[in-house]
Parts: structure tokens; C-alpha cells; sequence
């Protein structure tokens, strides 16, 4: 598209499937990277992947002609069957957060997801994941607020 500069960037965070530990530690960083990798396959700019044993977080610029769902399959199925093929009987939840995030805020969210596991130490999955819904003013029902 000649004369379009979009530079949307979205903090995305979804979880496995009942938020169960299925994600190995030492798969963590490999899957990180193959996030990136399936971003570039898809014209999705992954500037900073990670997350737990539970849930990941992805800070992307999504693309001028995609739909923040569309990406968000992309990512999710490609991610869901490449740990399949290695072993692993994974699923992700059905749904996602996504958080608009601001150019001069991305190195924060970046810096918020590279140290995950610190932060998990102290806070659960779903403290967080409320925390990021009631501070951007989303409105939930906590009964189906985490697929």
C-alpha cells in the first residue's frame, strides 16, 4: 500500500489451555524465536516474544492489511502445532488479551516481557491478566474471563 505508515503496536497475551504448565523451560526461548519466525513468514513484525510455563506475551506491529484476530491465529496455530510436532499435546486458549501500546511506552512492554519469570514469581497469571483489563478500562465477566 503506496503512502501508508501505520505503526500499530499491540501487547498480546494468551494462555494454554486451562492455564495448565505445558510450556518446558527449556522450550521457552526456542519458542520465542519460532514466534519471530512465524511473524516474518507473515508479515508480522514480532519485536519481543516470552512468557511462562503458562502463557505467553508477544509485543507486535501488526500490518496495515491485517486483522489483530487474523494475526492472532497466525501466531497461535502455527506456535500450537510446531509444539505438537515436538512432542508436546498442546493447546492454546480460545481467546487473548491485546493492549494497544505506545511508540515511546514499547521499550517498557519489552522490558515487562523479557522478565516474566521474575514477575511470575510474585504475581499469578490471572492477578496479571485482571491487572492489564481493569487498567486499560476493559470490561470483563470474570466467570468467562479466561477461555
Amino acid at each position: 500500500m503506496a503512502h501508508t505508515y501505520p505503526n500499530v503496536l499491540i501487547h498480546c497475551i494468551f494462555s494454554t489451555k486451562q492455564r495448565r504448565d505445558l510450556i518446558p523451560k527449556a522450550l521457552r526461548e526456542k519458542l520465542s524465536m519460532y514466534f519471530v519466525g512465524i511473524g516474518k513468514s507473515h508479515d508480522i513484525r514480532v519485536l519481543c516474544a516470552g512468557g511462562t510455563a503458562n502463557h505467553a506475551h508477544l509485543l507486535i506491529v501488526l500490518p496495515a492489511t491485517m486483522t489483530l484476530a487474523k494475526a492472532m491465529q497466525v501466531l497461535k496455530a502455527n506456535s500450537s502445532r510446531w509444539l505438537g510436532e515436538h512432542g508436546f499435546d498442546f493447546a492454546w486458549q480460545e481467546g487473548y488479551g491485546a493492549f494497544s501500546v505506545s511508540a515511546s511506552n514499547a521499550e517498557a512492554v519489552k522490558r515487562y516481557i523479557e522478565h516474566q519469570p521474575e514477575h511470575h514469581a510474585k504475581h499469578s497469571f490471572e492477578d496479571e491478566f485482571v491487572s492489564l483489563l481493569r487498567k486499560s478500562g476493559v470490561s470483563y465477566d470474570p466467570e468467562f474471563g479466561f477461555g
